[in-house]
């Protein structure tokens, strides 16, 4: 299944930005991950753990361009409490934003274990939105950066440049993202030319890290003297 995106204004938050926001140029599978749970209306993350992601990009890379916006900035203290007045925390800061983005999701349902895949849920999103339950904008990012509609590509929506995994690579893009501890796992991937053949490489499997292991401590036995 390959799905078309269209995506008017939109932003990728780099994971090590702070107050000035930079952008990734282009979507990642974190993010088409979860844009695929909203459009069908799960908000369990691990619901369709296993599923495989391909991500391209039609016609010219969009543009970047820089604004500003007020951000606010939390101090929590015991004489805060809770209360963030305007004045004291919120500040100007620098963020960037992609304008006009264009994308074709296509979606591999082979290695999931539950019953109902992501890409049947998905199938039946799209041709009979009665049968699901959803809430809110869809949106690809951030809240605000709503798509203008994603529906089944077409040869005529334009040639694809399909992400290519590649661990020499320049693009690092988040696969999957801890919202508790905000840390989580990164592929290096490269874009390929328009036209470019489809290949094995470009799917991405959408899996959390591994949990690390705990460490074991072993006990001394005295030495008798």
């Amino acid at each position: 299944m390959q799905l078309y995106l269209d995506c008017p204004c939109t932003s990728f938050p780099r994971s090590f930005a702070r107050d000035y926001k930079e952008t990734y140029r282009y979507p990642p599978p974190s993010t088409v991950y979860g844009l695929l749970l909203s459009l069908v209306g799960e908000i369990d993350m691990m619901a369709h753990v296993g599923v495989k992601l391909a991500i391209g990009m039609i016609g010219n890379d969009p543009p970047i361009s820089r604004i500003v916006r007020k951000q606010r900035h939390h101090k929590f203290s015991r004489d805060h409490m809770g209360t963030y007045p305007t004045s004291k925390f919120s500040k100007p800061n620098h963020h960037e934003l992609l304008t006009d983005l264009q994308a074709v999701v296509q979606i591999d349902s082979s290695e999931e274990s539950t019953a109902l895949k992501l890409m049947d849920r998905v199938a039946i999103a799209l041709s009979t939105p009665e049968q699901i339950t959803r809430f809110g904008g869809l949106s690809l990012g951030e809240s605000w950066a709503m798509v203008n509609g994603i529906r089944t590509y077409r040869k005529t929506d334009g040639t694809i440049r399909w992400l290519v995994k590649d661990s020499r690579g320049l693009l690092s893009l988040p696969v999957w993202i801890n919202r508790q501890t905000t840390q989580g796992t990164f592929q290096r991937f490269s874009i390929a030319e328009p036209g470019d053949a489809f290949t094995d490489a470009c799917w991405v499997s959408i899996q959390p890290p591994a949990a690390p292991a705990k460490a074991t401590k072993t006990k001394r036995s005295r030495k008798s003297s």
